[in-house]
């Protein structure tokens, strides 16, 4: 037996970074897909983005955070008193009315947590932590203690071998305190590191496993390169709330999630907080 799985997430809503991967993988021949979470916003690409999973038909689908975000925005359920918060619920309702029937219900149905035996290896699937998509409890720079959290399992769950999760925008391998294996595959759309000369590198960033008889035959940390301005040029061709931020994260590779500042500024300046507010409204009558 031997199988491809390539391994990808957060792509928030990056179509151009999400067709190079797939592109890539094809070329290396995987087998099978498996999705971690944050598959939209903050970019301009809903239905495209859809569609392009609905060709690759990945066998595992976990819920992230930016999943549970679009989800609730688009229901009308974020407060905007803070400015980040009206980020999020503007950008939602930007693909509550731009996503195709059912889009946002099927997200909603997605698991936090999934697990997968491939060969003699049981591996455990979740955006950060089995039942909680959310947090910095899994940087990079933690504690390996931390990362145990990943292999708890209720009472007669066969023990997992291999943990894999996403959520923090690094690719890595590292181990458990019990030496039991724990991966991540980067981020597709966002590929963050807070080290500037490794931050520079801002391709597509996936993971494909090589599985055989033997187990975890290889590990391929892949990144691909695609054409960033051109996802600046799609991205300026929609309503896209927050354009300016979205080109500018093209530019500099930074996110402006939480710079209530600089978000208070396109709030007033554009009038987002005030629109999510209508929009919320309209769902009610």
């Amino acid at each position: 037996m031997k199988r491809k799985i390539a391994v990808f997430s957060d792509v928030h809503g990056n179509l151009s970074a999400l067709q190079a991967m797939y592109q890539d993988s094809l070329k290396q021949g995987v087998d099978e897909y498996w999705f971690i979470g944050d598959l939209l916003m903050p970019g301009p690409s809903v239905n495209e983005i859809w569609q392009l999973m609905r060709e690759m038909a990945p066998t595992v689908k976990v819920r992230g955070n930016w999943d549970d975000l679009v989800v609730v925005g688009a229901r009308g359920k974020i407060d905007t008193a803070k400015p980040s918060h009206a980020y999020f619920g503007r950008l939602a309702q930007y693909v509550a009315e731009h996503a195709q029937p059912g889009l946002i219900d099927e997200l909603a149905s997605w698991p936090l947590q999934v697990t997968r035996q491939v060969g003699s290896l049981n591996f455990g699937i979740s955006h950060n932590l089995p039942d909680l998509n959310m947090g910095q409890d899994l940087f990079p720079t933690n504690a390996s203690a931390n990362f145990d959290r990943l292999f708890k399992r209720e009472n007669g769950a066969s023990a997992l071998d291999v943990a894999i999760y996403a959520h923090v925008h690094h690719d890595l391998l590292r181990y458990s305190t019990d030496e039991r294996l724990v991966l991540n595959p980067g981020a597709v759309g966002e590929p963050f590191n807070h080290w500037p000369a490794l931050h520079q590198d801002l391709r597509a960033h996936y993971l494909i496993l090589e599985i055989d008889d033997l187990g975890l035959a290889s590990t391929d940390f892949r990144h691909v390169a695609y054409d960033r301005d051109r996802e600046k040029e799609r991205a300026r061709q929609t309503d896209l709330p927050y354009f300016e931020l979205y080109q500018k994260m093209m530019d500099t590779g930074n996110a402006y999630t939480h710079d209530d500042e600089l978000l208070n500024a396109q709030n007033q300046r554009y009038g987002y907080a005030k629109e999510y507010e209508c929009f919320k409204e309209s769902l009610r009558k």
